[in-house]
């Protein structure tokens, strides 16, 4: 298993798919929109297709190898 990226919201949510591009987990959306339709993409365990879903504080999301926990605004 990779390293375990924190990111910290600056808003209440993000949605999955830029979540991945602020990551770095992704060259760019198109390749985010790639994975996630694939269904290579988990939010808190669960496969996920939907790039517009909605992440919030205290989900993690991973792919491949990496894992990326999301805290929320400051």
């Amino acid at each position: 298993m990779g390293e375990t990226t924190q990111i910290t919201l600056r808003d209440d949510v993000i949605r999955l798919g830029q979540l991945l591009k602020l990551a770095g987990a992704v060259e760019d959306g198109g390749h985010a929109r790639e994975v996630i339709e694939a269904g290579e993409v988990t939010v808190n365990g669960e496969t996920e297709t939907r790039r517009g879903r909605q992440i919030r504080s205290g989900d993690e999301v991973r792919w491949g190898d990496s894992r990326i926990r999301v805290t929320g605004p400051a």
